[in-house]
C-alpha cells in the first residue's frame, strides 16, 4: 500500500498538557463555556448541555463529595451503564481529587463486593435499584463504604439513609460552596500529574480481576496525544455508547476534554443504529463486534430482497472494492470503473451511509482485532473504519491509524510521546505516559508485566512494518501448538469466519496438542430470526432453528469457505453449533464483547471432547 504524507504530530501539545483531569475539565469549561458539551436522551428527545452548565453541575457534585469527607486519591465507585450522569460523576470525582473505581453494571454481586472492598471505596454512585440491591447484599463486606448516591433508583430509602439521590449530593455541595467557594478549586490545584485518577478492574478470565492504577497524567496524555494528531476538532460530534467502565470509553472522554467537541451519550447497545440516524455524528468508537453485526445485518437484509436489488448490491461492492484496491496501490482508476462507481455510490453506498447518519468521517475500532475484509467492505461503501490498539494497562489508546494514511490490517503507528518495540518472541512492548502505575496491591503481578525501565509487556504478538505500523497477530497466551508441531493463532481464524458468515455470532477454535482443530460456533439471534423467516421457520424457537439440518448445512458451507482460506493445519475439521449465543451476562463475553476463552473452554469441555471422540 502506498503511503500518503501525514502532518507531523505537534509534540508541544503533548508536553504542555494540564497536570490533572480536573484542571483539564475546568480549562475546557472556561475556553468553550457556551458551546455544546453533551447531549443525552430524555423522554423522546435529546437534551443539550453547554460546557458552562456541565461545569456548574460537576462543581456542585465535586463539592458534595468533599462534604461527605472524601479525601484526595480516596476511591469513589461508579456502578452504572453509559449515560450522561456517569460522566458527571466521573468528572466530579476528578475535580474532588479522588479516584474513580469503575464497575460494569453486569458484574455479579460477589465481584462487585470484591472490587469495592479491594479498592476501599468510600462512596459509590449506583445507577438504579438493581445496582443498589447488589450493594445492600454485600454491605457487610464493605465497612469503608459510607454512602451510595443513586442516579435514578425508585425504591424507598432504608431507615439508615445509606442511599441518597444525585440531587441530594448536589445540595450538599452547594451548601459547602456557600461557606467555602474555593473548596473544589483547592482540590483541583492540589492534584498532581502522578496522583491516582482511576482504578479499572480487568475482566479476568481466571481468578479475581486486577485493579489497574492509572494516573491523572495518563488521561491528560491520551487526550493531548490524540489532539496532536489533528484528526478531530471542535466541530466534530461524537456518539458515545461504549461501556464507560472500560478504558476505551474513558479515553474518548479525555479526548473530548482536550479538543472540545460535543458528545451525544446513550449506552443502550440495541439503540446504536437508530441513534446514529438521529444524532448524525462525525465519528464514533466501537468494538469490532458492532461492525461485524452491522455488516451481517446489511448483507442478510439485502440477500432477503433477492432478484435485481441483490445483484445490484453485489456488483456495487465488486466495483467499490476494485476501485479501492487500485487507489491503495497508487494505480489509476479506469474511466469506466470510476463512472460505474459514481452510479453505485448514488444507488447503493449513499443509502448505507445514511443508515449511520450520513455524516460519519470515520469510526474507530478497538478492544479486539477487526477483520480486514470487514474494514475493506465498509470502506468500499465510503465509510472509513480506523483500527487502533491499546490495553487497560496503557490507558487504552497506544496506536491508531490516521485518516490520511489508513493501512488495513494494522492498528497504525504508536501515538506521539510513546514508544514500541518487538521482543525476540514477537511480544509487543510499550513504554510511555499512558502506561499504568501498576496493579493495585499486587506488586508480584505488576513485576510480571512491567519492567523497572518502564517497558510494559502487553501479552500480544505483533510485527512492525518499515513505517512503524503495527499488526497484531494474536494474544500470546491464546496461541497453541497442534500435536504436529504447528502453531495456530485462533483469533485470526475466528475473525475470518465472522467476516465470511453474516449469521455468525462467535467462533471459538480449539486444538492445543491435538491432531486437528475444532470449533464451537454460535449464531447471531437477530440475524437468525431473519434467516428463519426466509426459510419457512418463522416463529420457531431459536434453539430449534439453529439445531436444524438446514442451518447445519448453511454453516457447513461457510466453514468450507473458511478452510479454503487457511493453512491445512488451521482448518476446522469438526464443529458444533451451540443452541445459544455467548453473552456478557453469562460470563462468556467481556463487557467489551471479547470472548472469555478460558470460561468458554471450561463450560463446554464435554462438547469439545465430544468433537474429538
Amino acid at each position: 500500500m502506498t503511503g500518503r504524507a501525514v502532518e507531523t504530530p505537534d509534540l508541544t501539545v503533548v508536553e504542555s498538557r494540564p497536570p490533572g483531569v480536573g484542571r483539564q475539565f475546568l480549562d475546557r469549561v472556561g475556553a468553550s463555556a457556551d458551546r455544546e458539551a453533551y447531549r443525552y436522551p430524555r423522554g423522546g428527545t435529546w437534551e443539550s448541555v453547554t460546557w458552562r452548565e456541565a461545569g456548574e453541575r460537576v462543581t456542585r457534585l465535586a463539592a458534595g463529595l468533599v462534604a461527605l469527607g472524601v479525601a484526595p486519591e480516596q476511591r469513589v465507585g461508579i456502578a452504572s451503564g453509559t449515560r450522561y450522569e456517569w460522566i458527571l460523576a466521573d468528572l466530579a470525582v476528578m475535580c474532588a481529587g479522588a479516584a474513580t473505581t469503575t464497575v460494569y453494571p453486569s458484574t455479579i454481586t460477589e465481584d462487585v463486593g470484591f472490587i469495592l472492598a479491594d479498592s476501599e471505596c468510600r462512596v459509590v454512585f449506583a445507577e438504579d435499584d438493581a445496582q443498589v440491591a447488589k450493594l445492600r447484599e454485600c454491605r457487610a463486606a464493605l465497612p469503608l463504604l459510607e454512602r451510595v448516591v443513586t442516579f435514578d433508583a425508585s425504591a424507598e430509602p432504608e431507615p439508615d439513609d445509606w442511599v441518597v439521590g444525585l440531587e441530594e449530593l448536589e445540595r450538599l455541595g452547594q451548601a459547602l460552596l456557600s461557606e467555602r467557594p474555593d473548596a473544589v478549586e483547592e482540590r483541583v490545584a492540589a492534584t498532581r500529574p502522578d496522583s491516582l485518577a482511576t482504578l479499572i478492574y480487568t475482566s479476568g478470565t481466571t481468578g479475581r480481576p486486577k485493579g489497574v492504577r492509572l494516573r491523572h497524567s495518563s488521561w491528560t496524555y491520551e487526550g493531548a496525544a490524540i489532539a496532536a494528531l489533528r484528526i478531530l476538532d471542535e466541530d466534530d460530534l461524537q456518539f458515545l455508547w461504549l461501556p464507560m467502565a472500560h478504558s476505551f470509553g474513558k479515553v474518548l472522554l479525555s479526548t473530548q476534554l482536550a479538543i472540545g467537541f460535543p458528545t451525544a451519550v446513550d449506552g443502550r447497545v440495541d439503540r446504536i443504529i437508530d441513534n446514529l440516524a438521529v444524532v448524525r455524528p462525525t465519528f464514533m468508537g466501537a468494538a469490532p463486534r458492532i461492525f461485524e453485526k452491522a455488516h451481517g445485518r446489511i448483507v442478510t437484509m439485502q440477500a432477503a430482497e433477492g432478484g435485481l436489488k441483490e445483484r445490484l448490491f453485489q456488483q456495487a461492492f465488486k466495483v467499490g472494492l476494485e476501485k479501492d484496491r487500485l487507489e491503495r496501490e497508487g494505480r489509476p482508476v479506469p474511466f469506466l470503473l470510476a463512472k460505474q462507481h459514481a452510479v453505485y455510490d448514488r444507488l447503493v453506498f449513499s443509502r448505507i451511509r445514511e443508515r449511520f447518519g450520513g455524516r460519519v468521517r470515520f469510526f474507530i475500532s478497538g478492544a479486539a482485532a477487526l477483520n480486514r475484509d470487514i474494514a475493506e467492505w465498509f470502506h468500499a461503501a465510503g465509510i472509513l473504519v480506523l483500527e487502533g490498539y491499546g490495553l487497560t494497562e496503557t490507558s487504552a489508546g497506544t496506536f491508531v491509524n490516521h485518516p490520511d494514511d489508513n493501512r488495513f490490517g494494522t492498528v497504525g503507528p504508536v501515538m506521539p510521546g510513546s514508544e514500541v518495540r518487538i521482543a525476540d518472541d514477537g511480544e509487543v512492548l510499550v513504554k510511555g505516559p499512558g502506561v499504568m502505575e501498576g496493579y493495585h496491591r499486587q506488586p508480584e503481578q505488576t513485576a510480571e508485566v512491567l519492567a523497572d525501565d518502564g517497558w510494559l509487556h502487553t501479552g500480544d504478538i505483533g510485527r512492525l512494518d518499515a513505517d512503524g505500523y503495527l499488526t497484531i497477530t494474536d494474544r500470546k497466551k491464546d496461541l497453541f501448538k497442534t500435536s504436529g508441531g504447528k502453531y495456530v493463532a485462533p483469533a485470526a481464524i475466528e475473525s475470518q469466519f465472522k467476516a465470511i458468515c453474516p449469521y455468525a455470532g462467535q467462533m471459538v477454535v480449539q486444538g492445543n496438542e491435538r491432531s486437528f482443530c475444532v470449533a464451537l460456533v454460535t449464531l447471531d439471534p437477530e440475524a437468525m430470526e431473519s434467516w428463519a423467516e426466509q426459510n419457512g421457520m418463522a416463529g420457531r424457537p431459536y434453539a430449534e432453528v439453529v439445531s436444524s439440518p438446514e442451518v447445519h448445512e448453511m454453516v457447513a458451507g461457510y466453514v468450507e469457505t473458511l478452510n479454503a482460506r487457511v493453512n491445512r493445519w488451521e482448518s476446522i475439521k469438526r464443529w458444533l453449533i451451540l443452541d445459544h449465543d455467548l453473552t456478557v451476562e453469562s460470563g462468556e463475553l467481556t463487557p467489551s464483547l471479547k470472548v472469555r476463552r478460558k470460561a468458554v473452554e471450561e463450560r463446554y469441555r464435554s462438547e469439545i471432547e465430544g468433537l474429538y471422540a
